[in-house]
């Protein structure tokens, strides 16, 4: 005790000097890169860079290695640019009142942040001198504006009344051009001793009987080739304009469509559908030969094959390496490559990754060290590595961090995200949710680790064996989308799978008999938000289910021995003024911790229904709370909130210790691995967040996962009314509640109100006298 106590002092003092290293991004996820705007390459040391969320990935293909930059202002990166040096990067926001930032790679600190636009930037550049940025608005602002940034000053200003997709600077730094829907605009850099900002000079292209095409991407030539001006067109057409602003000539790329292009003093390089890049020659136009297709639709990450009537996405963003003259490619179902372009005759693949197309649902730990499980609404649902796989065949795997995909539904369209990398139509909007379209929107993992279920939006049920990994049931049990799954704890004497639904209901299922039904529990007025088990450690020797709903109630309903097994009958109902959106029970089983609308987390004490205290899940007064996840030892809680925020909070205080950001979407999900060194969040940005926990928050909860452990292997068998050695008769039933509530309130009586290592946490007692019949409480609170 003396020793947990000496931790719990250290480690306190450890979160007063140094609070905001608790807490660090270590590894993102997925991709947000929606154009050619939103990938870039550092020409000095081959660092790639694109957007994921709020965070800015800066990529070293070599190494396979990651660095971050954080966008404090949590709005969505839209667009960014290196420096020609490789020395600062700029970056556009999206979304009202959105700054163009620059920030100094090396130190990973903002340098300087310039805001005129009022409705999101479309695209920025440096000038080759590094001396100016030209920042371009989204469809809604309309406006090009030249910075002097290491000024914070705007030297130049203009409107343009189109859509613009890309802006180009010259290799002399004397222009630049800007490429959109109907528009190719030369944009000339003249000397002023007039006030800034003065009207920035443009001339249009001269676009001929191209004039209705939409030019998606726009790069000016280098070398012998630098009075040129590169185009391409969503029709598949490379343009090349003259020095004379001329449309000289034209190539089809025998594609579709196109959307990007990277060039070099000799080469072109077009992003085209299908999976298609087409290489030209600078000179000529001369076509040289295409790139090797990605993976194709629906393909399993280490069965890497061809196939002759294969789906395969389009490529969206393209960006070159001269230092190693490697090519870089984003495609639409947020995948990355990198290619080996030394030699284009035999083109090889230095790097790539598959990530999530859509706004992910949930992630579940599968109990291992680094491994675990997420859904989305692409239908998928796929087993990562937080670590990356480490050896195997570079060649023929898709992705290092992916070990496995189900592919929930044969159709391979929610596999590409046409909304976000679409390039006409209307932007979407900040903050809007990423899905109205059908998915996976709930799992979880059995306890032996060897089945995983599933829910989807249309309320279908889906059991997977992770054995083999072969689908073992389908069913339809839900009206509406199943919203939470839950199976029981291993020590319970049952294996049961709860399902809670928009529907109001929620379904016992018995995982021993086929996930035959059980019972249906209809307590319930409205849509069910989360489901959660109790086992047998919170003392008492009594399983339970709690749940809680839009309806503002917690219901907790105790289970009791029938002759199929387990019959569930309420025992308590807890109403508050504010909506229940998510909750947790802590390793204990004897708290719950209800994460509410108005940002509170209310700690239930589940024996007696009472409130044992109360804390804010938020360090800010905005939005509601959205989810709550207790660490595996029960010290910490992490709650996100409507406000894009992360909170690391004592369990048994309250008090926070760490609040971290990067999504740029509502969070959707939380959960701490297995072995306590991460924290892992999704969001419906489609990408995964893994958060490295300082080492002293995980010694701290390994110790008292530890003696957790110890103490339930003592009483396992002691505590199991539903094990055959126990309670032999027809029917198991629970003790009155007046004495389960005595027996709670002395325990807890008895107990020092200590923090830290031990949490003032009693070892339970023994198991109760089961001769009081049940009876409900209502508890109305504030």
């Amino acid at each position: 005790m003396l020793c947990c106590l000496c931790n719990t002092v250290i480690f306190i003092l450890i979160i007063m000097f140094f609070p905001s290293s608790q807490v660090t991004l270590e590894k993102v996820l997925g991709i947000t890169t929606a154009g050619n705007s939103g990938l870039t390459c550092d020409p000095c040391s081959g660092t790639v860079a694109y957007p994921a969320g709020c965070v800015v990935v800066l990529l070293n293909p070599a190494k396979n290695t990651q660095q971050h930059l954080i966008n404090s202002s949590r709005k969505s990166i839209s667009t960014l640019s290196f420096s020609s040096d490789g020395r600062f990067l700029v970056t556009g926001e999206s979304g009202r009142l959105a700054a163009v930032c620059v920030w100094d790679v090396s130190e990973g600190s903002l340098v300087s942040q310039l805001q005129e636009h009022k409705y999101g930037v479309s695209c920025v550049a440096f000038s080759p001198n590094g001396k100016y940025i030209v920042s371009v608005g989204s469809q809604h602002d309309m406006s090009v504006n030249l910075w002097a940034w290491k000024k914070s000053a705007l030297m130049a200003v203009n409107k343009v009344s189109s859509k613009v997709t890309a802006v180009s600077f010259s290799e002399d730094g004397s222009y630049f051009v800007t490429a959109g829907n109907r528009h190719v605009r030369f944009w000339y850099l003249e000397p002023s001793r007039r006030v800034c900002p003065v009207p920035l000079m443009g001339r249009s292209g001269l676009l001929g009987e191209l004039q209705n095409n939409f030019f998606c991407d726009v790069a000016c030539g280098r070398g012998l080739r630098s009075d040129s001006t590169f185009c391409v067109t969503a029709s598949g057409l490379l343009c090349e304009f003259n020095s004379r602003r001329v449309l000289d000539r034209w190539v089809h790329l025998q594609t579709g469509s196109a959307r990007s292009l990277a060039v070099t003093e000799d080469l072109i390089f077009c992003g085209c559908a299908s999976g298609t890049v087409r290489v030209f020659g600078a000179s000529d136009l001369r076509f040289i030969g295409s790139l090797p297709r990605p993976h194709h639709l629906g393909v399993q990450v280490h069965l890497f094959s061809r196939m002759p009537d294969a789906r395969y996405p389009d490529s969206v963003a393209v960006t070159f390496d001269p230092v190693n003259r490697w090519l870089s490619c984003v495609y639409n179902d947020h995948s990355l490559y990198v290619w080996d372009t030394r030699d284009l005759r035999k083109v090889g693949k230095v790097l790539s990754a598959l990530y999530h197309s859509s706004c992910v649902w949930d992630l579940q730990s599968d109990g291992s060290s680094d491994s675990f499980v997420s859904c989305s609404s692409d239908s998928t649902v796929r087993l990562w590595s937080s670590d990356g796989v480490h050896g195997g065949n570079l060649l023929s795997n898709v992705s290092l961090d992916l070990h496995h995909i189900f592919y929930m539904e044969h159709s391979t369209a929610a596999l590409l995200d046409v909304e976000g990398t679409a390039i006409s139509g209307s932007e979407k909007a900040e903050g809007s949710s990423a899905d109205s379209r059908s998915g996976i929107r709930t799992i979880c993992i059995s306890p032996d680790g060897t089945h995983l279920a599933s829910g989807d939006r249309k309320g279908t049920l889906r059991i997977h064996d992770l054995t083999c990994m072969k689908e073992l049931v389908k069913a339809e049990v839900h009206d509406s989308e199943i919203l939470c799954l839950e199976y029981s704890k291993p020590l319970s004497g049952v294996n049961l799978l709860a399902t809670a639904s928009r529907d109001r209901l929620i379904h016992v299922l018995d995982a021993e008999e086929d996930y035959g039904l059980l019972q249906t529990l209809d307590d319930h007025s409205s849509s069910i938000t989360s489901v959660r088990f109790a086992g047998q450690t919170a003392g008492d020797g009594t399983l339970r289910i709690i749940s809680c709903g839009a309806d503002k109630s917690v219901y907790i309903r105790t289970a009791h021995r029938t002759v199929r097994g387990a019959e569930f009958k309420r025992t308590h109902h807890v109403v508050r003024k504010a909506t229940p959106n998510d909750m947790d029970v802590d390793p204990t089983c004897k708290y719950a911790a209800v994460g509410c609308q108005d940002r509170s987390i209310r700690v239930i004490n589940i024996s007696s229904g009472k409130q044992k205290r109360s804390f804010s899940g938020s360090q800010t007064e905005d939005g509601s709370l959205l989810k709550v996840q207790i660490d595996p030892s029960g010290l910490f809680v992490a709650s996100s909130c409507s406000d894009k925020n992360i909170n690391l909070i004592d369990f048994q205080t309250g008090e926070s210790l760490a609040t971290v950001f990067g999504h740029s979407e509502n969070i959707t999900a939380l959960r701490f691995s297995s072995d306590c060194r991460r924290l892992l969040s999704s969001s419906a940005d489609s990408c995964i967040f893994v958060w490295q926990l300082a080492p002293e928050l995980t010694i701290s909860m390994r110790e008292r996962l530890s003696a957790i452990r110890r103490r339930d292997r003592a009483s396992s068998v002691r505590n199991n009314p539903f094990s055959t050695s126990s309670l032999p008769g027809p029917s198991y039933r629970i003790q009155a509640l007046s004495e389960t509530a005595e027996h709670e309130e002395r325990a807890e009586e008895a107990q020092s109100p200590v923090s830290g290592a031990s949490m003032g946490y009693g070892s339970g007692g023994s198991s109760p006298d089961h001769r009081h019949h049940s009876k409900t409480s209502h508890t109305r609170g504030d």
